[in-house]
C-alpha cells in the first residue's frame, strides 16, 4: 500500500513537473551571441529581433555580445542565456557538454563574391594580392584567425588545412595571431600586420561589401569543405512553450525580420536540427581521436 501510494505520489509530481514546464512563464530571456562585428554594430542589428521576441513571449529580452565564442558556449551550456546564435563548431562544443542543447533555425545566406546563396559557406585562407601565390610559400609565416573556437577561423582550418599540408597549425605557420573576429582578422592582413587569414567566406563577402574593398586586393589560396551556417539554439532549460513562441516568432514570418535578415547579409531564416550539423560533428570527433 505504502508502495503504491509513493508511486501515485511520485506520478503526481512528475505530471505536475511537465505542466509546469510546459506553461512556464520567465520574467527575461537573455539572447547570447558570438562576437561577429563591433559590439556597436551588433546592438543595432539586432534591436527588431530583440523586440520580436520581447513580444512574442511577453517577458523582456536582454541581447548579450559575448566577449569570446566559448564564452557563448559556457552562458548556453550553465544556463546563464535562453538562446544563442553560435558558430557551428561552438554549437558542436556546447553540444558535447549538454546534449539537451537544441539548434531551432539558421540564416539563408544571399550570395557574394565568395559565397554562393543557400545554407553553406566555407573557411577560406586569404592572402593580399601582392602577397605569397602558394600554400607552400605561406610556411613560416603569420597568419590570422579569428577565435580559438571559431568554426571557420580556427577548428575547420586546424582539421582541414592542417590534413592538406601534413602539418599542425603552429608547426606550419611561424605565428598564430587570434585577432578576436573575422573582420579584425581582414583588417590585420590588409593592414600588413599578418601574411595571410582564415575566415569565413561570407563574413569576407560582407566585409569587402561594408568598406568598399575590391576583390582584386585580395586572392584565395585554400578553401574548406562547404560548413552549415551559425544555429540559433536553446538552452536545456528553456520550456518548450517558450521554445514555441520562439521559434514561431523567429520563423513563421519573413517579413516581420526582413530588416534584421538583410543586415546579417542573409536572405531568410530556416528551422535547423542537429541532423545539419551532423557531418561537423563527425570531423570533430575525429580530430580529438
Amino acid at each position: 500500500m505504502r508502495v503504491a501510494k509513493a508511486l501515485a505520489a511520485l506520478s503526481l509530481a512528475l505530471s505536475l513537473i511537465g505542466h509546469a514546464q510546459a506553461d512556464c512563464s520567465p520574467r527575461a530571456l537573455r539572447l547570447a551571441v558570438i562576437p561577429i562585428k563591433s559590439a556597436q554594430d551588433m546592438q543595432r542589428e539586432h534591436q527588431p529581433l530583440i523586440d520580436r521576441l520581447s513580444q512574442a513571449t511577453g517577458v523582456p529580452v536582454e541581447l548579450v555580445i559575448a566577449s569570446s565564442y566559448e564564452s557563448v558556449v559556457d552562458a548556453i551550456v550553465s544556463g546563464g542565456a535562453d538562446i544563442a546564435r553560435l558558430g557551428p563548431a561552438s554549437y558542436v562544443l556546447a553540444q558535447r557538454r549538454d546534449p539537451r542543447i537544441e539548434p531551432f533555425a539558421s540564416f539563408t545566406l544571399s550570395a557574394g563574391t565568395y559565397t554562393p546563396a543557400g545554407n553553406y559557406y566555407q573557411a577560406l585562407l586569404l592572402t593580399r594580392a601582392d602577397g605569397p601565390e602558394q600554400i607552400d610559400s605561406l610556411r613560416g609565416k603569420r597568419v590570422a584567425l579569428s577565435d580559438p573556437a571559431s568554426t571557420s577561423g580556427s577548428l575547420v582550418p586546424s582539421v582541414e588545412f592542417a590534413a592538406t599540408v601534413g602539418l599542425a597549425l603552429p608547426r606550419y605557420f611561424g605565428a598564430l595571431v587570434y585577432a578576436g573576429n573575422h573582420d579584425n582578422a581582414l583588417e590585420a592582413l590588409l593592414d600588413g600586420r599578418v601574411d595571410a587569414a582564415f575566415v569565413a567566406s561570407e563574413r569576407a563577402d560582407a566585409y569587402l561589401a561594408g568598406h568598399a574593398i575590391k576583390p582584386e586586393r585580395l586572392q584565395v589560396l585554400w578553401r574548406s569543405q562547404p560548413i552549415h551556417y551559425d544555429p540559433y539554439v536553446f538552452s536545456a532549460s528553456l520550456c518548450p512553450a517558450t521554445k514555441a513562441r520562439i521559434r514561431n516568432a523567429m520563423l513563421d514570418d519573413p517579413q516581420a525580420l526582413a530588416g534584421f535578415v538583410a543586415s546579417q547579409e542573409a536572405s531568410g531564416l530556416v528551422p535547423v536540427s542537429h541532423a545539419d550539423y551532423a557531418a561537423l560533428q563527425r570531423m570533430m570527433d575525429a580530430a580529438v581521436q
